[in-house]
């Protein structure tokens, strides 16, 4: 039988902060024993769980790998917004004339991730 991926862990210097951040991204809540100081913090969604795990080193260089995520009931222009307000900063903005690219935004301690269009927008 072949392995399956449990969970996405993610080093952070704040593992309930950035936990809590990444649990409105994905409309999802934080595990109910989580709390703030806590060395880890686990967010289940129905695209998969991500483990937070504080760590005493900074982040230094760029992500090798990074989460693509999909708005489900609002467009990607939309997303990016709400994300703006949750404490994402923009990194890249590769949308193009024609409606099609993504945006790469930072979460509060600097990982990218990318906000792609919607599936609505990808049909029309």
């Amino acid at each position: 039988m072949a392995s399956l991926i449990r969970h996405i862990t993610v080093d952070c210097a704040d593992a309930y902060r950035l936990g809590a951040f990444w649990a409105e991204v994905l409309g999802a809540s934080l595990a109910e024993d989580d709390e703030p100081g806590d060395p880890e913090a686990l967010v289940e969604s129905s695209a998969g769980t991500l483990l937070f795990v504080t760590v005493p080193e900074p982040k230094a260089v760029k992500n090798r790998v990074h989460l693509d995520v999909q708005p489900q009931d609002r467009s990607r222009d939309a997303e990016v917004e709400r994300l703006l307000g949750l404490g994402a900063t923009l990194v890249g903005d590769h949308r193009r004339p024609d409606g099609t690219g993504w945006v790469t935004l930072a979460d509060p301690e600097g990982n990218e991730f990318c906000v792609e269009r919607s599936a609505a927008e990808r049909d029309a």
